[in-house]
């Protein structure tokens, strides 16, 4: 089995570019097995405590509509989910933790100052894995 995690943010059109790419992977209804992996960060900190406890990332667009596309193509889906910086190393770390072959990121249009100032999660997980990354197109920040 063929093991690829899929780091997804809020951005819809990103997502789904990443499901199709693991969907066109020879043999995937057969074969791949993908992690789709949602990190909230400390901006969710600030909801209230009645809904924090409806916070899960079955629940967050991106997450549902990934999961859909990968699951009518008959891929198996886990979907798992954070707490965190982004930028700490928590996809690696889950990488590390369900030992997977790859790691599918969605990419975003940046201008050079805008990657120098803001950093860069593709960046910095192509520079600290020896796992292939793949990084799809998406349409929109």
């Amino acid at each position: 089995m063929h093991r690829v995690l899929v780091p997804v943010d809020t951005n819809e059109d990103r997502a789904i570019a990443q499901a199709r790419y693991v969907t066109s992977l020879p043999d995937a209804s057969e074969s791949v097995e993908a992690y789709l992996l949602f990190i909230f960060t400390d901006d969710s900190e600030d909801l209230p405590k009645d809904f924090k406890q409806f916070k899960s990332a079955s629940r967050i667009g991106s997450v549902r509509r990934a999961q859909e596309h990968l699951e009518d193509h008959d891929i198996d889906v886990t979907v798992l989910e954070g707490s965190g910086d982004v930028e700490e190393g928590d996809i690696l770390a889950r990488a590390d933790e369900y030992d997977v072959d790859a790691i599918v990121l969605g990419g975003r249009k940046r201008s050079p100052v805008g990657k120098a100032v803001f950093g860069s999660v593709t960046q910095s997980v192509i520079l600290n894995t020896d796992l292939p990354v793949v990084v799809t197109g998406g349409s929109g920040d």
